[in-house]
């Protein structure tokens, strides 16, 4: 039974007038009547007194009109629910960000600035790498990208000019490694050439690989690291780390907790150290209004020193 059987015969019923209710509805008449006559097909009796002028409603058809009521108010209703939902949605903006972002550092900026309503994090973007998320913002599968960037400058391949970008916080990664029983480090930093240290690597094309690859041409001494592993989320990272498979980088934020337990600790001291910013990008013509308001505010809360 189709939903419009029921608003043809809700119409008819009000009409009383085959003629008029298929005016109604913008059929012919011909297939209107068609189609009352599916419907009393489909229920199994007479609904409609033929016979009669104006036309009359059987008991069954005055029955049925009291359901076909109750129904079409309750699809209408759930229609326009549907429908003010879908409109909620559409004017959320899209955040993409990585995983250990989305999980330590957003849900806590959303709150500051009381943005929940507002920004739906994309949840597809979590593995993406760096140049993934400005692709995204290209395409407009995403309208803002939260990601780690260098504080230092540092020539990472990215043609930028395209894009805003407002300095969020700052980060730092920590090189963590497993304990021993008695709580010293398993590998420590910097290693030797005979002894390299078994490394957890991000992947190549993050941002944090080349960030971590010029901190430690920076630093004195030399690292002497063997890549066992190359991963893009910090959370496995993470994981290889607590296993005791080698040492790695990983955000504060991801690590503070199990550093405070002594699950994992520091592999090194503050020289290898690596400060990273948390940057928010946009399009410098973003697709939507509220993208531009929503920039604007955060501008305002911010400050000039966050703004680009």
């Amino acid at each position: 039974m189709e939903i419009r059987w029921l608003e043809d015969f809700i119409v008819l019923a009000k009409t009383r007038h085959f003629s008029r209710a298929a005016e109604a509805q913008n059929v012919s008449q011909p297939t209107f009547s068609r189609r009352i006559k599916l419907l009393e097909e489909d229920m199994g009796t007479t609904l409609i007194n033929r016979q009669t002028l104006p036309l009359s409603l059987t008991p069954a058809g005055d029955e049925f009109l009291r359901l076909c009521e109750q129904i079409t108010e309750r699809v209408r209703t759930t229609r326009e629910r549907l429908q003010a939902m879908a409109q909620q949605q559409a004017s959320k903006i899209s955040l993409a960000a990585p995983q250990s972002l989305i999980s330590q550092f957003l849900p806590q900026w959303l709150d500051q600035y009381q943005l929940r309503d507002q920004v739906l994090p994309y949840l597809r973007a979590t593995g993406w790498l760096a140049a993934d998320y400005f692709h995204g913002l290209d395409r407009g599968e995403c309208d803002l990208a939260m990601c780690y960037w260098p504080q230092a400058r540092l020539d990472l391949g990215f043609e930028l000019e395209h894009y805003r970008y407002l300095i969020l916080g700052e980060e730092a990664f920590l090189p963590v490694c497993a304990p021993h029983s008695d709580g010293a480090p398993r590998y420590a930093l910097p290693g030797t050439r005979r002894s390299p240290l078994p490394f957890i690597s991000p992947h190549p094309r993050a941002v944090i690989a080349a960030t971590l690859t010029a901190h430690l041409a920076q630093v004195p001494v030399q690292a002497h690291l063997i890549t066992m592993n190359e991963n893009i989320q910090a959370s496995n990272i993470k994981e290889l780390v607590l296993q005791g498979y080698g040492i790695g980088w990983l955000p504060l934020r991801l690590a503070e907790a199990e550093l405070a337990s002594g699950q994992l600790v520091r592999a090194g001291d503050a020289r290898w150290d690596v400060p990273i910013h948390i940057r928010l990008y946009r399009p410098r013509e973003p697709r939507h209004d509220s993208v531009s308001e929503l920039w604007q505010h955060l501008e305002s809360c911010l400050g000039p020193a966050s703004i680009e």
